[in-house]
């Protein structure tokens, strides 16, 4: 018999791939709409004639801002930048260092399992690319999680490639429920629901989460940072949700990942 508490999770684990399914969903709507746009500044360029295009109600300027956020996974048809150059040493131990402003967040990165999840975290941090972000979403039931890496905010962002998904099978092997434990103190990576679609967001668990093993696991809090993220958890969400942006916001000013 199911519990009412494993009820309870079971419920939390679909809507959280539910919402990842709708911002994939969104994401494609996105990038057919730059397609539009590009046959339509062809034909502009012939007539002469300016226009805007109106999509789901918001007004689309350029193209450009269309592929902003093109952190899922691309179609047959559709491609994305590719991911930065291996640059870092696959043998060596590296940490990445997060400034925000509800304290220091340090993480042990396993570089050995995760390459290509460490190499692009330090592709991006070198350039600052997750300076003055804000961790966007917090939950508070059935999964227990600090969500962070969008520059837009909004759970729509990326750096316009993507990743592999490496270290699944590190948490062990999935219950009957599907799911493994993503230990207290966990960092991993965010995707749209679908393989290889991991971006720049990822997650800060601050209590242990049962989910399906479809997020890349790459690093350990320090127990600074753990308190740290655990203070944000015991604030809440805003409006007393349990699923939305942390009630005490919390931008991250610095990243820095260097060799340990």
């Amino acid at each position: 018999m199911v519990s009412s508490d494993q009820r309870r999770r079971q419920l939390a684990r679909e809507k959280f791939e539910r919402q990842q399914q709708r911002r994939e969903e969104a994401r494609r709507r996105t990038r057919r709409l730059t397609v539009i746009i590009a046959s339509s500044v062809a034909v502009v360029a012939v007539i002469g004639v300016g226009a805007w295009l109106t999509f789901d109600g918001d007004d689309v300027k350029s193209s450009a801002k269309a592929e902003a956020s093109p952190s899922a996974s691309p179609s047959e048809s559709e491609s994305s930048a590719p991911e930065p150059a291996m640059k870092i040493d696959k043998k060596a131990s590296y940490t990445m260092s997060l400034t925000t402003s509800q304290g220091d967040i340090g993480i042990t990165m396993d570089a050995a399992k995760t390459p290509h999840t460490t190499n692009s975290f330090k592709a991006l941090a070198d350039k600052g690319y997750f300076d003055d972000t804000k961790c966007h979403r917090l939950t508070t039931e059935g999964i227990f999680v600090l969500q962070c890496g969008d520059p837009k905010g909004d759970g729509t962002g990326g750096p316009g490639y993507t990743i592999p998904d490496e270290n699944l099978t590190s948490l062990g092997k999935p219950g009957d429920d599907g799911s493994v434990t993503y230990p207290k103190g966990t960092v991993a990576m965010a995707n749209t629901g679908q393989p290889g679609t991991g971006g720049s967001q990822f997650f800060l668990v601050y209590k242990d989460t049962k989910l399906p093993p479809n997020y890349t696991p790459f690093g350990t809090m320090d127990d600074a940072g753990l308190k740290a993220v655990e203070k944000v958890a015991a604030a809440g969400v805003a409006e007393g949700a349990a699923d939305g942006a942390p009630k005490k916001a919390v931008t991250i000013e610095k990243v820095k990942v260097d060799k340990a």
